[in-house]
């Protein structure tokens, strides 16, 4: 049996793909590569946003795994009922822990340390010394307790956090200790210098750090964001800089991209980067040995690896 793959690279670039597949290249433009009802394995262009994402999907009638090339699944879901039953949607677990972790560490200390500050102290010949917080000895809670999660306390230890506290949508116990569940925020929020948001952006999440979440932040704390924008309640965020209580760091905002002329751009002391916690030169050799993985394991009839759901279950 002839399968029919859509691939965002060029089937050439993926060393190691099974023999037998039809190899298609669709990256997110106007036309498709194909008829999208032969489609067998759908693999989401990567960063080109919802409305791309799900414009093939109406039509892929055969299709058996959607897989994305992120750890979320946000910009595929409001296509999946146009799929039919028994379609297995796949996840990046693992592709985007080290790039992802990296910019949450750089973020965490370049807000702590007034690298923002320094750099415009610099265009203007300044010279802004003076103490400044250090990431050591300091609490810090991470909010969404995944492989990203993990990958960003991995990263943390070395600098000696005072505390590192770990919540999840349920509890569990791990090597390096408890996994809180999301019930207990407003216990370990107000103990918190700095919090990392690494959750996915669900029904459930979606708003999560709200006024309540943040009013429960203690004075001076820093809130990062390196998972999607709409997991924080941007009024009620806007609020707390404007006041000076709360620090911020954000790689996504709501809306997004953020557009010319928003207050958040000019919020004191907020440092915001484009949503590059995953495009580095560490996400395309780990995309390609996921899909090579996931495509030899689909052709043999294998069990694929990070299943999130089966449509129509």
């Amino acid at each position: 049996m002839t399968y029919e793959v859509w691939l965002p690279f060029p089937a050439a670039e993926l060393e190691g793909l099974p023999q037998g597949p039809d190899y298609r290249h669709w990256d997110g433009g106007d036309g498709f590569p194909g008829d999208p009802a032969h489609c067998s394995f759908y693999v989401v262009p990567y960063m080109k946003g919802s409305e791309v994402s799900v414009r093939p999907l109406a039509g892929m009638t055969s299709v058996e795994v959607v897989q994305t090339l992120t750890a979320g699944i946000d910009h595929v879901e409001p296509g999946l009922h146009l799929l039919p039953s028994g379609v297995r949607l796949c996840n990046a677990r693992g592709v985007h822990d080290a790039s992802t972790a990296e910019l949450a560490l750089t973020l965490i200390l370049a807000s702590l340390r007034g690298i923002p500050d320094f750099v415009r102290g610099q265009d203007r010949e300044e010279w802004r010394a003076g103490f400044r917080p250090a990431l050591a000895d300091r609490s810090v809670l991470i909010v969404g307790y995944g492989a990203i999660g993990s990958a960003v306390e991995d990263r943390l230890v070395p600098f000696e956090p005072a505390r590192v506290a770990r919540v999840a949508r349920s509890a569990r116990e791990t090597a390096r200790g408890s996994v809180h569940p999301i019930a207990s925020l407003p216990r370990l929020l107000p103990e918190a210098d700095v919090v990392v948001l690494v959750t996915p952006l669900t029904e459930q999440t979606k708003g999560l750090a709200g006024a309540d979440f943040l009013a429960r932040m203690k004075d001076g704390a820093l809130l990062v964001n390196v998972a999607r924008g709409g997991i924080v309640d941007t009024g009620a965020l806007l609020a707390e800089l404007e006041s000076g209580r709360l620090r911020a760091a954000l790689d996504v905002t709501d809306p997004e991209p953020l557009p010319p002329g928003h207050p958040l751009w000019h919020a004191p002391n907020v440092l915001i980067s484009p949503h590059v916690g995953g495009p580095t030169s560490a996400f395309l050799p780990r995309a390609r040995r996921l899909l090579v993985d996931q495509l030899n394991r689909f052709v043999n009839r294998e069990p694929l690896r990070n299943v999130v759901l089966t449509t129509g279950s």
